[in-house]
């Protein structure tokens, strides 16, 4: 069948790591076809349905020139075996609207993953505040004196922005509230940007770990992203080692808890976030992390995401 991928341009793909990149290798090892195109090449018009600018392509397994392209050509989305949306945060207002024209080709008939309304409806940082009972102490927040309060009783805290990506933006302020204020007026700006606050993490020196889910189920390996040097972060994208590991019996009753559940809002692949054996981020645009898991334990990540999706066509057949 034809798979449409809705990403990030395909020149900038790092395929060595990169998680899309895996999707559409195992998809094309099984036959399928391969579209691709931008949230920019998206379009509805009065009187049609929602088409893509797609670009056909077919992988060479080379880096540099990993696909070739065979053509363009204006494709609706519902006459597609599947939409796959895999474009990067930040969840800004065009990704919005791109929810919205996926949304529409749904109505017209197109199945697409994750699902538009609950990529909308799970925003990474607050989808969290549903499952209050994993999460460590935290605090949304517009004020300022809010924020002062949480850090007097806990003392350690890690503030960060709702709209952050890859470790962007994220500061810790510990006991003294060295540069407290400061960071609080450069995050909420004078109380017209909401911030996140939660107490400091000292198991983040272990890593911050991601969970996958795929149609509800865990993956068996959790990557721990463990911070370098002076770095709090353990974001790969800011140089943290990514080490993989068995799921601990916590990660396990948390992602048993909520696979489940966000499967059933059609989200067929989410990324949990933890820190020791609390919950802190839940990632539903683009999870990542499918070769790192794959490369060190040999457990077959993409397989497992093409088996269910191939299994979620068949039930919507």
């Amino acid at each position: 069948m034809k798979l449409l991928f809705v990403a990030d341009p395909l020149e900038g793909f790092k395929v060595y790591k990169d998680t899309t990149f895996a999707m559409m290798r195992e998809a094309a090892s099984r036959g399928h076809e391969l579209l691709a195109c931008e949230p920019a090449d998206l379009m509805w018009q009065s009187g049609q349905r929602v088409v893509a600018l797609a670009r056909d392509i077919a992988l060479t397994g080379q880096e540099p020139g990993w696909f070739t392209q065979r053509g363009t050509a204006s494709v609706a989305l519902a006459d597609v075996g599947a939409v796959i949306m895999r474009k990067d945060p930040p969840f800004d207002s065009e990704y919005f609207y791109a929810t919205h024209l996926l949304e529409q080709a749904e109505r017209e008939g197109a199945r697409v993953f994750n699902r538009p309304a609950a990529l909308r409806d799970h925003p990474e940082k607050l989808a969290i505040l549903e499952f209050a009972q994993f999460i460590p102490p935290t605090l949304v927040t517009r004020r300022a004196e809010d924020i002062k309060r949480f850090h007097a009783e806990h003392g350690d805290i890690i503030l960060k922005p709702l709209d952050g990506m890859g470790g962007m933006g994220i500061f810790r302020v510990g006991p003294d509230g060295m540069n407290l204020g400061s960071i609080i007026e450069t995050l909420n700006r004078d109380g017209a940007q909401t911030v996140m606050v939660q107490r400091y993490l000292s198991e983040i020196v272990m890593g911050d770990k991601r969970i996958l889910l795929i149609g509800g189920e865990a993956v068996p390996y959790s990557l721990a992203r463990i911070p370098q040097g002076n770095e709090l972060r353990g974001n790969l994208a800011v140089g943290g080692k990514g080490v993989a590991q068995p799921l601990s019996a916590r990660d396990r009753e948390i992602a048993e808890h909520i696979g489940p559940i966000l499967a059933g809002r059609g989200l067929l692949v989410v990324g949990l976030d933890a820190i020791g054996d609390c919950l802190t981020e839940i990632n539903v645009t683009s999870p990542t992390c499918f070769q790192e898991i794959t490369q060190q334990t040999g457990f077959d990540v993409a397989k497992m995401f093409v088996d269910a999706l191939e299994a979620a066509l068949s039930r919507t057949a």
